[in-house]
């Protein structure tokens, strides 16, 4: 979401992100955290945006339907809806999906519904949702320059740890419980006891990031561990890109750019498997320091397996949709 952000951003509008996780933080650069329901929508009628667009994965709740419902309700506003959700199709509730339920109702009331599947496309024709509101935009493979990013300079201390372990393993993720970084620390020390000059660099910011400094200065493997905090994504792309493998450890995720920005720079990668990965991904059945420590040999000696750099950017796909919903509102 923060890519598509800063796509918005690259054409000079304003884009504010509202992060209703539980795992809060104080307001900073146009990104809010409110403390409940109310406080989402006192947030949206003071930035009063032209466009409000809806992310989330896992199950369609109740509550989310009702949120749905009140944003289609405020004058002036279009309303869009993204679901990153892998296992919904097959769900219970996916295979009971009907127009006469409330999650009908409320889908039914948004300007737009993106789906990033056809099996999703498929569920919310079946909640009714009209032809022309719902659209299918696949992630593809991102765009990406390997040459250019390669040449990226990077900071002293990150080039140094970078070119001092082999293989060097890189995690990009909110330090937030779901992205499962703990699970990377565990498995580890199993990782080093095969490859004593692995290195693993954890790229990003969030509510863990004091728990899991304190994790690692007492880790067994701490001089090969290295917590690097929010890196700008040019040079995000760069370490990516050095990188032997790309790490995506997560409770629950939707269809990861980061990933598809891995492949399509010829770095391996292995994640948990959501139900919608792409090809070329070596897959943890499960979420545990054993699955990830028994996946990694295995995706180091799987050849790369890139996926094409997509011309089709999805991001301006998005704001070509943008474009027509603010016509309209």
């Amino acid at each position: 979401m923060m890519g598509l952000r800063d796509h918005v951003r690259a054409r000079g509008a304003r884009c504010s992100v509202i992060n209703v996780t539980r795992h809060r933080q104080a307001d900073h650069d146009d990104l809010y955290f409110p403390a409940s329901a109310p406080d989402v929508l006192k947030r949206i009628r003071a930035l009063r945006p032209d466009i409000v667009h809806i992310h989330f994965g896992g199950n369609l709740f109740a509550r989310q339907a009702a949120l749905f419902i009140m944003l289609s309700a405020m004058p002036g506003i279009a309303t869009a809806f993204t679901f990153h959700s892998g296992g919904f199709p097959s769900s219970d509730e996916g295979q009971r999906a009907k127009p006469a339920s409330l999650r009908g109702f409320a889908l039914r009331r948004l300007d737009a519904v993106i789906a990033v599947n056809q099996e999703l496309v498929n569920v919310f024709a079946k909640y009714g949702v009209r032809k022309q509101n719902l659209h299918l935009i696949e992630p593809s493979g991102a765009r990406v320059d390997r040459d250019a990013i390669t040449q990226e300079e990077l900071p002293p201390d990150l080039q140094a740890f970078a070119e001092r372990h082999s293989p060097l393993l890189v995690a990009v993720a909110q330090l937030e419980p779901e992205y499962g970084i703990d699970v990377q620390l565990a498995a580890f020390p199993a990782i080093r006891a095969q490859y004593p000059n692995a290195g693993l660099m954890i790229l990003g910011w969030g509510s863990l990031h004091e728990t899991l400094e304190s994790a690692i200065a007492g880790h067994a493997e701490r001089n090969a561990i290295m917590l690097c905090g929010n890196v700008p994504r040019p040079k995000t792309l760069a370490l990516m890109a050095r990188a032997d493998l790309l790490l995506r450890t997560t409770h629950y995720d939707g269809d990861a750019l980061s990933i598809r920005e891995a492949l399509a720079m010829g770095t391996r990668v292995v994640a948990t498997d959501n139900g919608m990965r792409p090809a070329g991904v070596t897959l943890m059945p499960t979420l545990s320091a054993d699955a990830l420590a028994q996946a990694i040999p295995v995706a180091l000696v799987a050849p790369p397996s890139a996926i094409a750099s997509s011309a089709d950017n999805p991001m301006d796909t998005v704001l070509a949709l943008y474009d027509r919903l603010a016509a309209r509102a």
